[in-house]
């Protein structure tokens, strides 16, 4: 049996949370266009014959300007000791910059016994033809030249294959740590939250969806089947609360409904979604309310 942790760490947009649900087989992150839309760190198992590989989605790492900015960049970094493999991800569709120089930076300095480190150059769909072969060899000068690199795309599948091949050979022995048709470490709350978040992300723009956040109080279990789950929307201000509810409530409508059919499709049950949105000011520098909404590993201080 052959087992372990595999960290994608990388800065933000890079498409980690793409390609771990690619290489899972199964949605256990939500994605979006926007930066930093990944909070905390996700667990996506995949079983294969023989083994399972546990995947750490990690937040981008920047700048952080909050306490939850803080965070998201401690988990970050905390997935970088502890694990097997250590997969710094890039954007194949743009050269390197100040942020994947500083990624490579810290994976460098990274240590742990038996820790391997391996480079995956993603959304290689989106970089065809003319400068591919010096784009890559410009991210691959970011670390020793020994380092295992993988051309993959999260989108097309392209890469995965040889991946998944050279992590299967490389992972010890070890026992399984999930059972068998597990996918992800998180509670369905914590998942639902996140489906109703990438909805939000989706059909708004400016500060807003960053200003956003989601606690799932409940699911109660109703006759018929149906699972009834009153959920919080967070915002910072009272003018944030107007644009989540839109006009006539139509927006808080639409983000309801897209919810609930990408919920009910990923868990397999009726759900009947109660969305209501509230103003917590400053919540993402607020350590109470990230602990409520699952954003805070630490104890509270």
């Amino acid at each position: 049996m052959k087992s372990g942790f595999v960290s994608l760490v990388g800065r933000p947009n890079v498409g980690k949370s793409s390609l771990v649900n690619a290489l899972v087989g199964a949605k256990v992150a939500i994605i979006s266009e926007k930066p930093q839309t990944t909070r905390r760190r996700i667990m996506g198992v995949r079983h294969f014959p023989g083994g399972q590989m546990v995947f750490l989605d990690t937040p981008g790492l920047h700048k952080p300007k909050t306490r939850l900015g803080e965070e998201m960049v401690r988990q970050a970094m905390g997935a970088l000791s502890g694990v097997d493999v250590v997969g710094m991800v890039v954007d194949l569709s743009f050269p390197p910059g100040p942020g994947d120089r500083e990624v490579a930076r810290r994976v460098a300095q990274a240590e742990g016994e038996g820790l391997q480190k391996i480079l995956i150059l993603n959304k290689s769909d989106l970089l065809r033809g003319e400068g591919r072969e010096e784009r890559i060899a410009a991210y691959r000068s970011l670390l020793p030249p020994e380092t295992p690199f993988f051309v993959v795309s999260a989108v097309t599948g392209e890469g995965l294959p040889e991946l998944l091949a050279w992590l299967e050979e490389h992972l010890p022995e070890g026992p399984p740590y999930f059972p068998e048709g597990q996918w992800t470490d998180q509670p369905e709350e914590l998942l639902l939250a996140e489906i109703i978040r990438e909805q939000i992300l989706h059909h708004l723009r400016e500060e807003v969806p960053h200003a956003s956040a989601v606690l799932v109080e409940a699911m109660e279990p109703r006759p018929g089947g149906l699972v009834y789950v009153p959920a919080t929307i967070y915002v910072e201000k009272e003018s944030q609360k107007g644009i989540v509810i839109g006009k006539g409530g139509q927006m808080l409508k639409a983000i309801g409904q897209a919810a609930r059919e990408e919920a009910e499709r990923i868990l397999g049950t009726r759900l009947y979604l109660d969305l209501r949105v509230k103003v917590k000011e400053d919540w993402r520098d607020r350590v109470g309310t990230l602990v409520e909404l699952g954003l805070w590993e630490r104890e509270k201080p």
